[in-house]
């Protein structure tokens, strides 16, 4: 299965079932920065128990591995659950959608966006995949992160509202990150 299948095949879940869902993390990002290899999908859903089982149920069968209770645990704690595609060794990870004012904001500026040719998908406004991506690497300090959102400043910097991302970066604790990867990009030759 090539990763392109994989990803169509959560997209016409999700839309199949109503459910609203966008993409983030690595693949966000290389829409709006550079491309790297990744062999993970983050998709943010907005879930309850029911719409957690009819997803599970649409990855049913062989080619696939879910935890319909990993998913219902997922949904009661707000965390994340896999879809694993134990051939190609690719993974789905369904991150459910938070609910403070960030979480339901993410979900109102999602964007649909032609990913790959003929595949439209909801994706992440790249400024909720910055703030993403700051959370992550306050978490784990993982320097992918800072390289992703460098590539992304560098790569769509005009279409990026810093002032958005600071002001929400203030809100969610992590503005002395967004700081200094401005300060580095900023004073980068061009």
């Amino acid at each position: 299965m090539e990763s392109g299948e994989l990803l169509a095949t959560a997209i016409r879940a999700t839309e199949t079932l109503g459910i609203p869902y966008m993409l983030v993390g690595s693949l966000a990002s290389m829409r709006y920065g550079e491309p790297r290899l990744t062999l993970d999908f983050d998709i943010v859903v907005d879930l309850t128990f029911a719409s957690a089982e009819m997803l599970c149920q649409a990855f049913d069968g062989p080619d696939y591995y879910v935890s319909l209770p990993a998913a219902i645990e997922a949904v009661r704690h707000r965390k994340q659950f896999n879809v694993l595609h134990p051939k190609s060794g690719m993974k789905i990870d369904f991150m459910i959608a938070r609910q403070d004012e960030w979480g339901r904001r993410q979900l109102e500026r999602r964007r649909k966006v032609e990913l790959y040719p003929g595949q439209q998908c909801d994706i992440a406004a790249p400024e909720d995949v910055i703030l993403g991506k700051l959370l992550y690497y306050r978490e784990g300090q993982s320097d992918k992160h800072l390289r992703d959102i460098a590539a992304m400043l560098q790569t769509s910097g005009d279409e990026i509202d810093r002032a958005d991302i600071a002001a929400w970066a203030t809100k969610l604790d992590v503005l002395d990150i967004w700081q200094a990867i401005v300060a580095r990009v900023d004073a980068a030759p061009k």
